[in-house]
């Protein structure tokens, strides 16, 4: 799951993010209202947990923006203990929830899984490709009914993956999208994990879902033929 995290106050902001990463979350941090706003309308997210008292631009407009656009992404909002008024209008204008500073880590992600599961009701919580299946909120993978252990990373990969079966995504698609790398770092961290994640998901089953396009990247084996040549 991917979440932008707006907050003002970097030791909060950054409890947050160790706290996310910790449990497999893909989190995007920045400390301005401008900021925030420019990444919630240009990237694509699984929730927005949002400071309501912002520099720049506070987070209700950008609540409001959101909501004037139908952008349905579940958005947690963040509040002052005793500011009642402005949770009321936070979810007046379409918040899913709030959390009061200060609050537990735990409290957060238990409130994320429930807007995720929310959401998720009327738009299906699982992924299937074949005999491959993710269920996104539990974290469950299967292929032919058994399970499989992945590593936070290649659980990530997978779905990325999952997502577009038959698109070709290059490496450094990847590096961007679960790494967060906006740069080439020189090592073959995305062929390793597509490698590990190859073992697990692959090994043992005739159809090989994983396939290495040849100087371009990989994909996910689409039911509809492609013509590129494969590895």
């Amino acid at each position: 799951m991917k979440v932008l995290v707006v907050e003002d106050e970097k030791p909060i902001a950054s409890f947050v993010r160790n706290g996310l990463e910790e449990q497999g979350y893909t989190v995007d941090l920045c400390h301005n209202g401008h900021d925030g706003l420019t990444l919630a309308m240009s990237r694509s997210y699984d929730a927005v947990v949002l400071d309501i008292m912002l520099p720049g631009r506070d987070g209700l407009s950008i609540l409001k923006l959101l909501r004037q656009r139908n952008d349905p992404v579940p958005v947690i909002i963040i509040t002052s203990r005793g500011e009642v008024e402005e949770r009321v209008e936070g979810l007046n204008l379409g918040a899913d929830d709030y959390l009061a500073k200060p609050f537990y880590i735990s409290e957060l992600i238990a409130r994320l899984q429930s807007v995720f599961r929310r959401s998720m009701a009327s738009g299906g919580q699982t992924l299937e490709v074949e005999n491959l299946c993710i269920d996104l909120m539990t974290r469950q993978v299967r292929r032919g009914g058994e399970e499989i252990i992945l590593s936070p990373r290649e659980f990530n990969l997978l779905v990325y993956l999952m997502r577009s079966p038959g698109r070709v995504f290059t490496r450094t698609q990847i590096l961007e999208q679960v790494w967060e790398y906006h740069f080439d770092p020189g090592s073959n961290l995305v062929d390793s994990c597509v490698r590990r994640l190859r073992q697990k998901v692959d090994q043992g089953h005739e159809l090989q879902l994983i396939e290495t396009i040849r100087g371009v990247g990989y994909r996910l084996r689409s039911s509809q033929p492609q013509g590129e040549s494969v590895a």
